[in-house]
């Protein structure tokens, strides 16, 4: 299994981001797959997370309305368009996936990506 993101850099706030997460190794069209974040200093938080099979979608109260996941199962792959960004939404974000979302959100994702960066300037 592999999850590959891609998408991260810098921003300035107010700006918009899309990150991938490229999917390999397991049946794509039947898991959770999610995006959590980790700030310096700062712990874990789970941000999205998308059911491919049926496309319920989870969302952190922190980006509702300014986030949006969604799948592309021909592609093997998860999105996360972010949309006026703060400062605040600086982090290294990672996705991660199970079986079912509450899993993925709870933290117990069998397979992780190595991040990628995202800062948003002031």
């Amino acid at each position: 299994v592999q999850l590959v993101e891609s998408g991260g850099g810098l921003v300035q706030a107010g700006g918009s981001l899309r990150l991938s997460c490229s999917a390999s190794g397991f049946a794509f069209e039947d898991y959770g797959i999610g995006w959590f974040r980790q700030a310096p200093g700062k712990e874990r938080e789970a941000v999205s997370c998308i059911s491919t099979s049926d496309g319920v979608t989870y969302y952190a109260d922190s980006v509702k309305g300014r986030f949006t996941i969604s799948s592309d199962n021909a592609k093997n792959t998860v999105y996360l368009q972010m949309n006026s960004l703060k400062p605040d939404d600086t982090a290294v974000y990672y996705c991660s996936t199970h079986h079912n979302c509450p899993a993925v959100v709870a933290g117990w994702g069998d397979h992780w990506g190595k991040g990628t960066l995202v800062t948003v300037s002031s």
